[in-house]
């Protein structure tokens, strides 16, 4: 189960997360990303064809950063492994949501492969 207060700082208002994951050539990809949460797992949606897609396929095991962005210094860890992931209407209506979260608008990005909404079980997860 996903820490309450950690779901919230992830599902509410417009604040980012880094999402570190382990390339196939041994170096780590840090990259700044929306975030989402539901009860159970932090969210992360991409696109199948991204090197971030295929690298968290190939190694689920993942850390999430997620800080408030009001007060930076506000901010929890989740380490973890993906468990699963949503496809299809549901990915292309997640995005929607979320860049009307974050931008106020629909999401205006040219979508090249399919979108996809990567599940993340927390294995140690805090807040600070």
């Amino acid at each position: 189960m996903l820490d309450p207060s950690i779901k919230k700082l992830a599902s509410e208002g417009r604040n980012f997360g880094a999402l570190a994951i382990h390339l196939s050539n041994g170096q780590i990809l840090n990259h700044v990303m929306w975030v989402d949460a539901d009860d159970e797992h932090l969210l992360i949606n991409t696109e199948t064809h991204r090197a971030k897609y295929k690298a968290m396929t190939a190694n689920p095991e993942v850390t999430v950063t997620v800080w408030n962005a009001e007060n930076p210094y506000s901010y929890a860890e989740v380490r973890g492994k993906v468990v699963g992931e949503v496809r299809g209407d549901e990915a292309r209506a997640h995005i929607d949501a979320l860049s009307q979260r974050y931008t106020g608008g629909p999401y205006q990005g040219e979508i090249q492969s399919e979108r996809v909404v990567v599940r993340i079980a927390p294995v140690r997860q805090r807040g600070q």
